[in-house]
């Protein structure tokens, strides 16, 4: 079976370089306008849409063009790989994932640009065409075949690349759990195990509160167009990435660690985007639960471990893990409540308890019993008086 892992290090331009690479980036938002300016024109003119490989062609009529013909200085596999970016945006908008594409702007400070093939890491470099050796902090070694490189400068002017390699492992059914576990998800405590373990929600942005309020009221005092706002629009920048760099290292060492000491994962599939637009959008975003997820999911699949989705209707809280009724009348603000069998339960630890009880049933039947009309699975807890 075939699966990608992503690499991603600092750039450590020089001045010339440091060029080279705003040249690149520059060339591919060119493109990008230019095709989508031509697709819409083509669409006006004739009703329908243009090909791929018309596009293409006309792309290597323009580079021969006496006022375009910087672009040959721009690697050639970079600038199809801009038609490509632009046919992706019109397949999102299709299948109604995105709005209509948009023209990206120079004042934006968007740098990206992505070569499909001829980047290799080597000796702590990076070989980017048209450009030349450029240093890298490599933390690790790039594993595997190398099928992409995105390279991409921060809002704070630090530049990325972003190495998609390929590796194979074998396709085989992971062994029966013998140690597994269930997390349930939350705002006070990031997730509760269903042996009792409890892990702090460490909110790091309500931590950089007071520090992003000062900056951004240094920045709010600075002449617009000014190098000093620029500097102060930096610093604004540097304590947003510094809180998302702190947030991926916590999540990342979590699941790791989950995936180490446990052979099956039982989580619940929270509406992420739902819980987001209520009151508690910010603590929601903060904690990061789908990032959670899906890093506990790929890492139990290289693992060779089992990890399984609970739908999210199922009521692991207000389900008694002993009896298996229901507590109709819970609600949210109740953080411990008795049963009618005289068990008192913990809201959360009931709740991971009856997670890991209904993934080990989905996992020993392969499948869910049914699906509702979103496709989420639908199923009955243990009990009789569910509503």
């Amino acid at each position: 079976m075939k699966l990608r892992k992503a690499y991603r290090f600092r750039m450590r331009p020089t001045k010339t370089q440091e060029v080279g690479l705003y040249r690149m980036a520059g060339a591919r938002r060119f493109i990008y306008n230019w095709a989508l300016s031509r697709r819409k024109s083509y669409y006006a003119e004739h009703g329908k849409g243009i090909s791929a490989r018309e596009l293409s062609s006309e792309l290597t009529a323009l580079k021969s063009k006496p006022e375009t013909l910087w672009l040959k200085e721009a690697d050639s596999q970079m600038l199809q790989q801009a038609l490509r970016d632009v046919d992706r945006a019109f397949e999102a908008l299709f299948k109604r994932r995105s709005r209509f594409p948009r023209l990206r702007s120079k004042k934006a400070g968007h740098f990206t640009f992505r070569i499909p093939q001829r980047v290799r890491v080597e000796d702590g470099r990076v070989y980017v065409p048209k450009v030349g050796w450029v240093r890298i902090r490599q933390s690790r070694g790039v594993e595997g075949t190398t099928k992409s490189a995105t390279f991409k400068r921060d809002a704070t002017g630090h530049w990325y690349v972003a190495l998609t390699t390929e590796f194979e492992i074998p396709d085989v059914e992971p062994p029966a759990p013998v140690n597994p576990v269930g997390v349930d998800l939350g705002l006070k405590d990031l997730f509760v195990l269903s042996d009792g373990e409890r892990v702090r929600a460490p909110r790091f942005a309500r931590t950089a509160e007071r520090r992003l309020g000062r900056v951004q009221k240094d920045l709010s005092r600075k002449k617009p167009g000014s190098r000093r706002r620029e500097k102060a629009k930096r610093r604004v920048a540097g304590v947003h990435r510094k809180v998302s760099n702190q947030r991926s290292d916590f999540l990342h060492k979590l699941t790791t660690d989950l995936t180490r000491e446990y052979d099956c994962i039982c989580h619940e599939d929270l509406n992420t985007k739902g819980l987001a637009k209520t009151k508690l959008s910010r603590s929601v975003l903060d904690a990061a639960f789908g990032e959670f997820v899906r890093q506990v999911e790929y890492k139990a699949t290289w693992s060779f471990k089992h990890s399984v989705r609970v739908g999210r209707f199922f009521p692991s809280a207000k389900l008694c893990s002993e009896c298996g009724k229901v507590n109709v009348n819970m609600t949210l603000s109740d953080r411990m409540w008795l049963c009618e069998c005289g068990t008192q339960h913990d809201r959360d630890l009931n709740a991971a308890r009856n997670i890991l009880a209904e993934g080990m049933r989905l996992l020993a039947a392969g499948q869910t019993e049914s699906q509702n009309a979103r496709g989420e699975p639908v199923s009955l807890p243990r009990g009789s008086t569910a509503r």
